[in-house]
């Protein structure tokens, strides 16, 4: 693949060859790839870390931190034990605050692996597996202020500052936005796309800006208005150039929620939109240099218990035990059989897990009733190990796919994953079914038939680079040149990913605070300005830790958001029911995402057949 910008070639030259501090070396086992005396290489190359404090949101968010630790500091009479459910990022940065705020939560994770959505484990090679491709942005203000105070951001592999989009009409070469250095937000946004001349025509950029202003002009109060419009109802309300769509917010719909653009809500991409163009190193992206589990969770696990909380893993809850007559809490029943009796519960699991383990004593209440509006969205993640290394580039990807969303080649952007001799993509594959606006229902279909897709796309994308392949028919008009060939892959399915930001949603995702006493939400489905991303489910955690803080000490509690008036009388009727449960083990039944085995497929087609539904099948939309 060539960048065909060479803009990109003059600021690598000219980028600072200053390094952070090394890297903790890593360990890993590495599945042994086929060599050739001459590949293709390319040298990972770590950018310094941007300056990510000197905004209005990094003040913000640390100045919520520094909270925890003073004005909100519980005395030791006013300590509280806080059992938190779900080992996720949300509830790990719920335990995280409340240490600091003097408090002692356990975390009870049902699976083996903590991360929730950032899990990853071991193959029988010793080969990591990820929930999915997660990459970190400038803008994650609290996620930033978070590997500041656990000491960990040398983990952060920080790429040179552009957004590099695969050029659909030239298949196998790229098309870049580059962010000069040194010109501050947002002309840094606005030059960066002035100066590509391969995607816009200039008159469709001049098209395109005066129905962004309101978003600079206005901010928070006209993004927020917009979650009754998808993206391209936006864009032909306000005159936008159609071929936006094509060229830019069909890639960026795909990677901020996995869907196309005529099912997302515009604040998603609003949102995003408005930290990138009000903050200078807002779109500079990095990697983790290693799986999540090891270099985020674990730094967050030792900070929670050598400050007096605990992390148990493999303690599934059963149920929430309630007063059948006021509701409140008794205790959290775990399978075990032991009983949990804390002063504080938070539910730091994902919304669809919530809405199972409701105890039927709540099911009437407008609060609960309004989860029925949101419901997790499918995704599938690809690992794909080729025999020899493929020409790509030390960043993160924006495929232009209809079926695929991003990708990167991870062993050139990550450290634990680095390899010279042999390519391992890890792709986003989406919109992946009919309940993320998909054609085809990819979740129900085989693992052989989703790579034969991709390697369809792979062929495409890699014209010169992936072999011919009778294993894969979908390579079959590849031509000689093609070398590279697939040795081995896992598909990971997660049928309920962050929640669907389908227009109209974001006035029913619930406030923190709960109308139930002494409980409290958390996760990036809950109410918070940074939609379903890792940035918002460790603000979600956080918010929820200051809740019970504010609440510990005395303080007014905050205050519950309001419910819409629709839901309110729709839940004067609802037949309320013994509450479903969880039904099995393992990352799917608890909300995650695995590689599906038999016995995976058997209990999501038990637990959610939405799942299997069948659709037809759009002529050559696989091809």
């Amino acid at each position: 693949m060539i960048l065909r910008n060479p803009i990109a070639a003059l600021l690598s030259l000219a980028a600072p060859t200053a390094a952070f501090q090394p890297h903790t070396p890593l360990t890993s086992h590495r599945t042994a790839l086929p060599t050739r005396s001459s590949v293709a290489s390319l040298t990972m190359r770590d950018y310094p870390k941007p300056n990510v404090e000197d905004t209005q949101n990094y003040r913000d968010a640390e100045a919520l931190s520094t909270s925890f630790r003073t004005t909100l500091k519980a005395s030791p009479s006013q300590k509280k034990r806080v059992a938190i459910i779900g080992g996720g990022l949300s509830g790990l940065s719920c335990a995280k605050y409340l240490v600091d705020a003097g408090h002692e939560p356990v975390v009870y994770e049902a699976r083996d692996v903590l991360g929730g959505k950032v899990s990853a484990w071991q193959d029988e090679d010793g080969d990591w597996i990820e929930t999915g491709l997660h990459i970190f942005f400038g803008a994650y203000p609290n996620v930033m202020n978070m590997f500041a105070e656990l000491g960990i951001h040398d983990r952060l592999q920080w790429k040179i500052h552009q957004m590099i989009f695969a050029m659909q009409e030239l298949p196998g070469e790229f098309t870049t936005f580059d962010f000069i250095p040194g010109i501050p937000a947002p002309f840094n946004f606005g030059l960066a796309i002035l100066m590509n001349q391969k995607m816009l025509t200039f008159a469709e950029k001049l098209q395109t800006a005066p129905p962004l202003l309101p978003m600079l002009l206005e901010g928070q109060s006209f993004i927020d208005a917009q979650d009754e419009l998808s993206v391209t109802q936006f864009m032909r309300k306000y005159g936008m150039p159609e071929r936006i769509n094509e060229e830019v917010f069909i890639a960026m719909a795909k990677a901020l929620d996995f869907i196309d653009p005529d099912k997302l809500s515009m604040t998603v991409v609003l949102t995003a939109m408005n930290r990138f163009l009000n903050e200078s190193n807002g779109l500079q992206m990095a990697f983790l240099d290693g799986n999540q589990p090891e270099r985020w969770c674990k730094p967050s696990m030792d900070y929670i218990q050598q400050r007096g909380g605990k992390v148990l893993l493999n303690s599934p809850i059963q149920e929430i035990v309630v007063d059948p007559d006021d509701g409140t809490i008794q205790h959290l029943l775990l399978r075990s059989g032991e009983k949990i009796v804390a002063d504080e519960y938070v539910s730091a699991m994902p919304v669809d897990i919530v809405k199972r383990m409701l105890p039927k004593r709540w099911q009437n209440m407008p609060y609960f009733r309004q989860l029925d509006e949101l419901e997790g969205i499918p995704v599938i993640n690809l690992h794909m190990w080729f025999n020899r290394k493929l020409k790509a580039v030390d960043h993160l990807c924006f495929s232009r796919s209809p079926l695929l969303s991003v990708y990167a080649d991870m062993s050139v952007t990550c450290k634990e994953y680095k390899s010279d001799t042999g390519s391992m993509l890890e792709l986003v594959f989406a919109p992946c079914s009919p309940i993320a606006g998909g054609n085809i229902n990819w979740i129900g279909k085989s693992d052989e038939e989703i790579i034969d897709a991709t390697m369809g796309e792979l062929a495409r994308l890699f014209p010169t680079e992936i072999a011919k392949d009778e294993k894969w028919p979908a390579t079959g008009k590849q031509g000689p040149m093609g070398e590279a060939k697939l040795v081995k892959y896992a598909v990971v399915k997660v049928p309920r990913s962050v929640y669907a930001a389908i227009p109209g949603r974001n006035k029913y995702r619930p406030s923190q605070t709960s109308p139930i006493p002494h409980f409290t939400l958390a996760g990036d489905y809950t109410s918070q300005k940074f939609l379903g991303s890792m940035e918002g489910a460790t603000l979600a955690g956080k918010l929820a830790a200051e809740v019970i803080a504010n609440r510990a000490i005395g303080n007014p509690d905050k205050p519950v958001k309001e419910v819409q008036q629709h839901i309110i009388e729709a839940a004067k009727t609802h037949l309320a029911r013994d509450p479903v449960g969880v039904k099995g083990d393992g990352a799917i039944a608890f909300g995650g995402g695995y590689t599906v085995g038999k016995k995976e497929e058997e209990l999501l087609r038990a637990s959610d057949p939405e799942q299997f539904v069948g659709v037809k099948e759009v002529a050559g939309a696989a091809a």
